[in-house]
This record gives structure tokens, sequence and C-alpha cells, in this order.
């Protein structure tokens, strides 16, 4: 089956069958951070951004992305926004172990594109359900909270800029 794609910012033609999951095709496109993990949509090793929301790309059949925008870790990373996430992080002194790094930083990227100021509760509601190995919830609050002071100050820095 074809089926027509945005990845990466890549308008594509994925080719497999339709109930092939979402996340055996990428890696089958050699993106390899969206990784195999739990299988079952929980632990947020296999995400990745589908038409803007982190998704599971375990639980997904591949058919059901199609005309979607898909963004891997891969592609994200040479955003900016990555890198308020990952400063946020760092200061937040969680190690990026590479497995679940997907799960985290498409976490957090949806949060502080859905609210105007995240709190502590309202990020443990869209985290808690992770399952990140190298890290645990509270400390991931912490990393998005420091993210969401980094993006806001960038963006300050950048709208000053142009005035």
């Amino acid at each position: 089956m074809k089926i027509p794609v945005t990845l990466n910012n890549a308008k594509i033609v994925l080719e497999s069958e339709p109930n092939d999951r979402l996340l055996n095709v990428l890696r089958r496109l050699n993106l390899l951070s969206v990784k195999c993990g739990c299988s079952e949509g929980r632990c947020g090793a296999c995400t990745v951004l589908l038409d803007g929301k982190p998704v599971p790309s375990c639980i997904i059949p591949v058919a059901l992305s199609r005309d979607s925008t898909i963004i891997t870790l891969e592609y994200f990373s040479k955003q900016e926004d990555y890198q308020d996430i990952i400063n946020g992080f760092k200061k937040a002194g969680i190690n990026m172990c590479g497995y679940c790094n997907a799960g985290k930083v498409f976490s957090a990227w949806h949060i502080l594109n859905t609210s105007m100021k995240p709190d502590r509760r309202m990020i443990y509601e869209e985290v808690n359900h992770l399952s990140p190995c190298c890290t645990n919830t509270d400390t991931l609050i912490n990393g998005i909270l420091y993210a969401f002071d980094f993006r806001v100050h960038r963006m300050g820095v950048q709208k000053n800029a142009k005035n």
C-alpha cells in the first residue's frame, strides 16, 4: 500500500502493509530515534509528533498516518524549541540516555505549545503515563518548567531584537 505523508518536512510515499506499525516503518527508513520499548504505547520510547501531537508509534497502524505530518527526533533536534527543552533538562539534572528521549522531549514540546504557563499539576497529568528509564517524574516536571523559562527568555530576546 502507498501512503503519502510529510515526514520530517519532506513529502514522501511510504510503502507498507496497512497494518504495519508506524514504528517499524520509520525504523526501516533508518530513523533510529524511534525506539521499540514496551510495544503498548506506555513507555514513550517510540514517540513521534503526528500532526503536532505526541503519539506512540508502536500502536499506530501506518495506514492511519495517510496525509499526515510526522516529525521524528532526528528532525526536531535541529529546531530552536529542542534547544530550550534540552537546556531545561540539563538544568534539572536529567540525563538523556538515548532510549526514552523522544517521549520526554515531545511531551515537553506539547506542554510548551499548549499552555500559556504550565504548572506542576498540569505537567504531571501530561507525563505521568511515561516510563522514562533515566529520570523520575518530579525531575522531568522540573526540566519542563526550566524549558519553559528558557523558551520565554529566547522569545523575549528575539522579540526585542526585532524592535
